[in-house]
């Protein structure tokens, strides 16, 4: 397996064009596009979730012709089922024929709640069989966990998904970070004013505070985060929101991209494009522990914070390679990452 450098920057690097490379992933001509003559891009991403509002979703990329980036994780669904099962099947391969793109949000919701010794991870499963136990994990554990979407999501497509992950909650460190790099994996946060707030109270954060705050705020180069569907958000955001931002921001000269195209990321992309990912070979014990003492409840795992809460800025020095582990060139991955003080599902 090969080992890449990490290194965290502050802001984002917005490049003088964006690239126009044929995803290497096997996707047909897409339905949406960028124009050629694109200046002010912004990229929006969407995370999976109760999958209620998908289809309006989906209604309102294909009325306003432009792509998105979608972050996949098997969660429940309003119907009972779950996001990734044989009935949203049809649905995923839909959007990837019109020109879509996908990537690793951990198969089961895996929440990082701190690093442990000898490069173990605490985490904690949202969904799945071990939904809700906390459990130590290795670099390896949590590649496999990240590679399970990229089989689920070609199994059920028959395309490759981005060699890119967003850990749920935006919660990472940057050992955690540079685990998902070392088996291929840049982790993708988003930027402040990117935050969308569609799992904030209603009654705190209205849709139109919402809407009016993101075209004020938005600046060419922004990731763009919101979800397909918040169980808590009594009036959701999507149909109140996400046609009249899209309509605003267009207003501006804005223009909208997929993650493979952003400026900090493009070459990683051509670097990394799925095998789907091999994980991290690791000689040590694979067995899993239940953490009954860190065993944490996921009743506030909603934001309260103002969405003013800044980002973490600092820049993360080089780790030295380990030992028999190649070297390679260095590549600059972005971490634009959440709010540090809060928690996102």
């Amino acid at each position: 397996m090969r080992a890449v450098s990490k290194r965290r920057f502050s802001q984002l690097l917005v490049g003088a064009g964006l690239s126009c490379m044929t995803a290497a992933w096997g996707a047909e001509p897409s339905a949406v596009s960028v124009a050629a003559d694109c200046d002010k891009p912004v990229f929006l991403t969407f995370d999976t979730g109760h999958m209620g509002v998908a289809p309006f979703v989906a209604e309102v990329l294909e009325r306003e012709k432009i792509p998105a980036t979608f972050f996949l994780a098997n969660e429940p669904t309003r119907t009972g089922g779950m996001s990734l099962d044989d009935t949203w099947a049809p649905w995923w391969k839909k959007m990837a024929e019109q020109g879509h793109v996908f990537a690793s949000h951990t198969f089961d919701h895996v929440y990082w709640q701190a690093d442990l010794p000898e490069n173990q991870f605490k985490v904690r499963p949202g969904s799945g069989a071990d939904a809700g136990r906390v459990q130590s994990w290795s670099a390896k554990q949590y590649c496999d966990e990240l590679a399970r979407v990229d089989a689920r999501f070609e199994q059920m497509t028959g395309r490759k998904t981005l060699p890119l992950f967003r850990a749920p909650g935006g919660k990472t460190s940057p050992d955690l970070i540079q685990a998902g790099a070392s088996c291929g994996y840049a982790h993708v946060g988003w930027s402040p004013a990117g935050f969308l707030g569609d799992e904030l109270s209603s009654a705190q954060y209205p849709n139109a505070v919402l809407l009016d705050r993101a075209l004020k705020n938005i600046r060419t180069g922004d990731i763009l985060m919101a979800h397909l569907g918040i169980w808590s958000r009594q009036d959701p955001w999507a149909p109140a929101v996400l046609e009249p931002m899209i309509s605003g921001l267009k207003q501006k000269g804005f223009c909208f991209a997929t993650m493979d195209r952003h400026p900090d990321y493009q070459e990683w992309v051509k670097k990394y494009a799925h095998n789907p990912a091999q994980a991290l070979e690791d000689d040590s014990s694979q067995s899993v522990t239940d953490d009954s003492q860190g065993q944490t409840s996921d009743s506030s795992d909603m934001i309260s914070a103002e969405l003013e809460t800044e980002t973490d800025t600092e820049t993360e020095t080089q780790d030295a390679p380990k030992d028999g582990v190649e070297p390679q060139p260095e590549i600059t991955l972005l971490d634009i990452s959440t709010e540090k003080n809060t928690q996102h599902e």
